[in-house]
């Protein structure tokens, strides 16, 4: 069964997830969330890094992708570069 627990928000918007919701879900110092806030629903979602293999997998996908495209790594660099300068 899904544990429900309450905890509240400091003064610097901090959160404490408690203890024991930490452990079942395996939470560590330094996890990283992605934070998604709709109407007085607040979502915190872990975000775990592929794996090497998974991102070998994801990169070589991407390839593929970009090759049936018809990219060419000029176009990529271009796109990478207008994107850098839109910051």
């Amino acid at each position: 069964m899904e544990e429900i627990a309450t905890t509240r928000m400091s003064s610097k918007g901090q959160v404490v997830i408690p203890e024991s919701i930490r452990r079942r879900m395996n939470l560590r110092p330094g996890t990283r969330f992605v934070v998604v806030g709709e109407g007085d629903a607040l979502i915190l979602k872990s975000i775990v890094p592929p794996s090497l293999d998974e991102f070998d997998a994801l990169l070589a996908e991407a390839r593929r992708k970009a090759r049936k495209a018809g990219l060419k790594r000029t176009d990529i660099t271009a796109a990478v570069r207008e994107a850098r300068k839109a910051r």
